[in-house]
């Protein structure tokens, strides 16, 4: 059989069989002869070629049929017929097959070449063209992955779950300070790594994702890092699962976040400690005591004492020193606190210059006042601040555990009470809580409401108690005294309600009520009834009214609205509103007389610096304290009220003597040529209508 017989004719029924069979197949089909020229093909093999048709005929040459690819440049730069016969020598050397690409017009063909052993080959093409394009999108994939691992600041991690191996990225092993060549693939590398305290909740957490229980893997935990430091990490992770839902690979990445742990536990620690002295603060002190009884219930015997310490007179070191100063007391108090009960000891700062003490193992109250006691004594040992040596005392409560006991809040209220209990009984001492302490304090803050509900409720009310000129013997004037009608507890007197007012802040609006009322009603009367001079009123003024800064433009707004003049308004102040800042109190005495109001010195002679001050301070009037009046029976107290009366019209200053009890102690005060008197003897304090009744009598002493 000669190479040209090789295959049956077109003409013959089984030439036109194997051409209907070539012609259905996908590929394209090619047989060329020992001489290298075509004699079967189909229709794809010129389709998938883009060759042109006057090429399809049998007999044409291999390079014939192939010269349009070479001179489109499918197989690359070169002479055509150079190009053509390299590629022809390389590509077609029997008996190998090979595998190429052409490229026409953009898509990427396979060509097969089989030889037959007659002679010749045979040319198989496919269209491969997406599968190229497929290898070439995971090449890129691939590509971006290994760029990514090798770029991101995160270690990456693929565990294969059917191997049990896991590979680790360059950046992983970093991050854990491992070289390179010394870690393996095994899970034991990353797992046995974890920290001891990790380690439960990691395991769970990954095999609750394994298992199908939580859609993706998320664990912060600490790995060692190099041989003995930790460091805090992400893990996150996704599993690849079968058709059955079983992980069959789990990949994901890990990122330090070391800093940001550092970050917020230092958020943390900030919001549970003082900034200034680094000791807890309220929120963490009570949350420790919430503990201690916690504990303390369920044994059912545990003894525990909470202290509250306050510093006194610690407002003095920043008003003389500077706040600089106090702060640097305040951090210092601190540390010795810390020294003195020990590092196992909760001690916090409250606030301003207020600590907390919270002492476990307490046996009972003599040994918490004992441990009171010597923290006080360590206490007043002197501190350095800034090159000073001060030395600082404090007023300690103290409240013992017991069953009573529910929450924290109630425990420290009652250290608090003890606290203020010791401050009120002189300072530099500590004080038990005691029961009667609550009582006190539920009935300070009852009366706290209800007074704040008085002036609305027109509770409060004015008495008058009459001031007498001893020479005429009548009525000059009145000093004006607020009471309270309770609606529970009738009429109370000022010693029950004033303190109160001044330390909640209420005095300033009672007192603008008083002194409103009292130029009211001593206008009112001095029109009734008329006299020569006219009436006065003398008004108290608390001592924080005085230091109010808008003081002399209420009171000149309150004469001006009552229609009073000046001149008949008396202030009284005491000694102790004065001397807390002699200089401003000078100022506003003298803003006062500019405004024609008289000032009143009250209680004179029971402070100890009357007479550094009093001559240089513009007083209108000396009121003698009613303990030197009573005493006038004794000689010495009678000098005492003489000097002051020689001393007062030296200054040129009126005398009223307080608290006159006696028709001997009148006629005592009229020998000493004192200008006014007031007490019992004449009347006291009355309400408006008994006040009037007696202005209306006349009446002569």
């Amino acid at each position: 059989m000669t190479p040209t017989q090789i295959l049956p004719s077109d003409s013959t029924s089984d030439g036109r069989l194997l051409k209907a069979a070539l012609d259905s197949v996908a590929q394209g089909f090619a047989v060329f002869d020992a001489a290298r020229t075509l004699q079967v093909w189909n229709g794809r093999f010129f389709e998938l070629l883009d060759l042109p048709e006057d090429l399809r005929r049998r007999g044409i040459a291999l390079a014939d049929l192939f010269r349009p690819l070479v001179e489109r440049g499918d197989f690359g730069p070169g002479e055509p017929e150079e190009t053509l016969a390299r590629e022809v020598e390389r590509l077609f050397q029997p008996p190998e097959p090979a595998h190429f690409h052409l490229v026409p017009g953009g898509r990427v063909v396979e060509r097969l070449l089989a030889p037959m052993a007659v002679g010749g080959f045979v040319v198989t093409l496919s269209d491969a063209t997406e599968r190229r394009q497929s290898e070439l999108r995971l090449m890129e994939s691939e590509e971006r992955y290994a760029l990514a691992s090798a770029g991101a600041n995160d270690g990456l991690w693929d565990w294969n779950l059917s191997t049990n191996r896991l590979y680790f990225s360059s950046r992983w092993k970093r991050m854990l300070a491992v070289p390179e060549d010394e870690i393996g693939d095994e899970p034991s590398e990353w797992l046995d790594r974890v920290h001891a305290d990790d380690i439960e909740r990691l395991s769970a957490l990954l095999e609750s994702h394994l298992t199908g229980t939580t859609p993706h893997f998320e664990c912060e935990h600490r790995i060692r890092r190099g041989v003995d430091d930790y460091v805090w990490v992400l893990a996150r992770g996704l599993a690849v699962r079968d058709g059955l839902g079983r992980a069959t690979r789990f990949a994901g990445s890990l990122t330090d976040v070391t800093d940001r742990k550092y970050q917020e536990a230092q958020a943390v620690h900030d919001a549970l400690h003082d900034p200034l002295t680094q000791l807890s603060n309220r929120a963490l002190f009570l949350d420790r005591v919430a503990q201690s009884l916690a504990r303390a219930r369920r044994s059912g015997m545990g003894r525990f004492a909470v202290l509250c310490l306050d510093l006194d007179r610690f407002k003095l070191v920043n008003d003389s020193l500077g706040h600089r100063q106090g702060d640097e007391l305040l951090a210092a108090v601190g540390r010795r606190l810390v020294e003195i009960v020990g590092s196992g000891e909760t001690v916090a700062r409250l606030g301003g210059d207020e600590f907390a003490i919270l002492v476990d193992e307490v046996a009972g109250p003599v040994e918490a006042r004992a441990l009171a006691e010597r923290l006080l004594a360590d206490l007043g040992k002197p501190i350095a601040v800034d090159g000073r040596s001060l030395v600082v005392t404090g007023s300690v409560g103290l409240a013992l555990f017991d069953q009573v006991y529910e929450r924290p809040e109630d425990m420290m209220r009652d250290a608090e009470l003890a606290m203020y209990r010791a401050k009120a009984l002189g300072k530099a001492r500590a004080e038990l809580f005691h029961p009667s302490l609550h009582s006190h304090a539920v009935h300070l803050l009852t009366l706290e409401n209800d007074l704040r509900h008085a002036i609305g409720r027109n509770e409060l009310q004015l008495f008058f108690q009459p001031i007498i000129f001893l020479k005429t013997g009548r009525i000059a004037g009145f000093e004006a005294l607020v009471r309270w009608r309770h609606p529970r507890r009738g009429l109370l007197g000022p010693v029950e309600f004033i303190t109160l007012a001044e330390e909640t802040g209420m005095i300033g609006q009672i007192g603008a009520w008083v002194l409103e009322e009292a130029c009211r009603r001593l206008r009112d009367w001095q029109k009734r009834y008329p006299s020569d001079p006219q009436l006065t009123v003398s008004v108290n003024l608390s001592i924080r009214q005085f230091n109010q800064i808008d003081l002399v433009t209420e009171i000149v707004e309150t004469l001006a609205r009552s229609g009073w003049r000046g001149g008949r308004l008396k202030l009284e102040l005491t000694e102790t509103a004065l001397m807390q800042n002699a200089t401003r109190a000078a100022h506003i005495l003298r803003q006062l007389k500019a405004a024609d109001i008289d000032v009143s010195l009250d209680d004179f002679g029971t402070g100890y610096s009357s007479l550094s001050y009093l001559h240089a301070l513009p007083f209108d009037t000396l009121k003698i304290d009613k303990s030197f009046v009573a005493g006038m029976a004794e000689r010495s107290k009678l000098e005492i009220v003489r000097a002051i009366l020689l001393l007062a019209h030296n200054l040129k200053m009126d005398v009223v003597a307080e608290g006159v009890e006696t028709i001997e102690q009148l006629a005592q005060l009229r020998a000493l040529d004192c200008e006014y008197a007031q007490g019992y003897l004449f009347a006291p304090p009355l309400d408006a209508e008994a006040a009037e009744k007696l202005l209306s009598e006349n009446r002569k002493w």
